[in-house]
């Protein structure tokens, strides 16, 4: 699906532009064009990256193959920048979308397979909105990724959750430790994407607060500021839950090395209770031809086996084997 925006000195001024109309926009460079493709078709790819904004076919091409991390690169004339949208379910865990954007001098170009909140919500406004639009691209590519950014927060509050979840019951008496373990690596591998995300994310972000390129204007250099800050207090609230569940899985391996120590010890200590009974009852049936005990040492055995025993159990106990 391919949807189209047109301002003209902040106003919008058409949408959802036929192909020709697109080329004619294109062509005035008075308007701000946004031109939004939604897990577009090959046709549509080719008309649009190719036809109308003629962009390289390294750009195209790193556009339509999924890239695992953010980056930027700038073709002098606009700049694609890779970005990663993420959202969380209970049904398909931890998911991230890619969202890519062609950043020219009065166009901005959008890509993405699947749907995306923060496109969603910045088509809506400029929709619905009557008020003063944006003035530039690099307005628009702000916003989205300042709406990209913020959708972060829901996520990254989910895997608290589960991390709060997880360490009880860690520190729970019982756990079913298959499950638990399953469960530690998954929200572990969570955060580790999370964390590789994020990332660099912060340094694209950075490299165009830095005013590197002369697509980005002056005056929105403190915004994309303020977005490189709220990238890198993320990815330190990111690091510190991850550091707590290692905290949580080397508690949860210490637990389970504990109580396999506690059955050792029980079962050494039934063991050691053993040990009169087996030798004064080895002694006894030792084939002697001369025994003297075997007259009447029997009571005496006995005794001997069960005081023995006893003095074990209580030496067992002081030492708190039981």
């Amino acid at each position: 699906m391919i949807r189209s925006f047109i301002f003209s000195d902040g106003k919008l001024v058409g949408q959802d532009l036929e192909l020709e109309a697109l080329r004619l926009v294109r062509a005035d460079k008075g308007l701000l064009l946004w031109v939004d493709l939604d897990n577009p078709t090959p046709e549509e790819i080719k008309t649009i990256l190719e036809g109308v904004f003629q962009f390289h076919p390294l750009a195209i091409e790193d556009c339509v193959a999924p890239n695992s991390l953010p980056k930027v690169e700038d073709y002098e004339e606009y700049l694609f920048i890779v970005t990663h949208a993420v959202d969380f379910t209970r049904t398909e865990k931890f998911n991230t979308t890619e969202l890519d954007l062609f950043l020219g001098k009065d166009y901005l170009v959008t890509y993405h397979t699947a749907p995306l909140r923060s496109v969603s919500t910045l088509v809506d406004r400029y929709a619905k909105s009557a008020g003063v639009g944006p003035r530039g691209p690099d307005r628009i590519a702000h916003t989205l990724v300042d709406l990209l950014v913020d959708n972060y927060a829901p996520v990254v509050e989910e895997l608290r959750a589960e991390l709060e979840e997880l360490e009880e019951h860690v520190l729970a008496k019982e756990s079913g430790q298959k499950k638990l373990v399953n469960d530690l690596l998954h929200v572990r591998g969570d955060f580790t994407r999370l964390r590789t995300i994020v990332r660099p994310q912060r340094d694209v972000i950075g490299r165009l607060a830095r005013g590197d390129s002369k697509l980005i204007r002056a005056k929105l250099l403190p915004y994309f500021r303020d977005l490189h800050d709220n990238l890198a207090r993320l990815e330190d609230t990111a690091a510190s839950y991850h550091e707590r569940l290692m905290m949580a899985f080397d508690i949860y391996l210490n637990k389970a090395a504990f109580e396999a120590n506690e059955g050792i010890k029980f079962l050494t200590a039934i063991t050691a209770v053993t040990i009169p009974v087996m030798a004064i009852g080895t002694w006894f049936g030792m084939n002697f031809e001369n025994m003297p005990e075997l007259k009447h040492g029997y009571p005496w055995a006995i005794i001997a086996t069960i005081v023995s025993t006893v003095l074990m159990v209580i030496y067992l106990k002081k030492k708190k084997w039981f």
